[in-house]
């Protein structure tokens, strides 16, 4: 038998995702699942993971990410307020919502062109570590920014970026049928269509 090309991988992320060059497992067993178990996340570890994404990097260092945690029923309800209807069918259950606002200015008024990629980096260092840690997130675009701004306070100079739901891995068949069927690792193009070198469009030889 064929040795496979990533150890570790998860029998469920296995049936979906092939990779094709050597890779740690962990950047290819995390995926963003909808189903959550109502098991709460206890605060050592909820901190280890918004630690991770304390060091994630940033342009001059200026670490533009912030973290707006919902917890408790009532923070969480207020979430759900903002949060598209769609996804609050699924996110409800989460034990952990977040809110990754980022700023946009540098400490001398200049606009950061970065700040958004910068609090991106800072969302994939907490989905690693929280993946390492065996909880699952999935990051969330369905919200109203405009509503979200006025309920939590959030001053000019910071934009909204993502609602991420965080919490342990539930059962499928609590999630509405429709979501079921979309309950599994997604595919990833292959490198051969988004990497090029010397010039966009230019193929690499070779590259799968």
């Amino acid at each position: 038998m064929k040795e496979p090309l990533v150890e570790g991988l998860t029998e469920q992320v296995a049936a979906h995702r092939q990779p094709q060059h050597k890779v740690p497992a962990v950047f290819v067993n995390r995926w963003s699942p909808r189903s959550f178990a109502e098991r709460p996340v206890d605060e050592e570890t909820l901190f280890a993971v918004l630690e991770a994404a304390r060091f994630a990097p940033s342009a001059a260092n200026v670490q533009p990410w912030r973290f707006i945690l919902a917890r408790t029923d009532v923070e969480r309800d207020l979430f759900c307020q903002f949060i598209n209807a769609r996804n609050v069918e699924w996110c409800h259950k989460a034990p952990v919502l977040l809110l990754l606002v980022s700023e946009t200015t540098m400490a001398d008024g200049r606009h950061n062109r970065a700040h958004a990629l910068d609090a991106g980096a800072a969302w994939m260092s907490l989905a690693l570590a929280a993946q390492m840690k065996g909880l699952v997130t999935h990051a969330m675009g369905g919200f109203d920014r405009d509503k979200a701004r006025e309920m939590l306070n959030i001053p000019e100079g910071f934009e909204p970026q993502i609602v991420i739901a965080l919490g342990y891995l539930g059962d499928i068949n609590d999630l509405p049928a429709d979501f079921q069927e979309r309950e599994h690792p997604s595919v990833r193009k292959p490198l051969s269509e988004t990497v090029f070198e010397g010039r966009f469009g230019n193929r690499i030889a070779g590259l799968a």
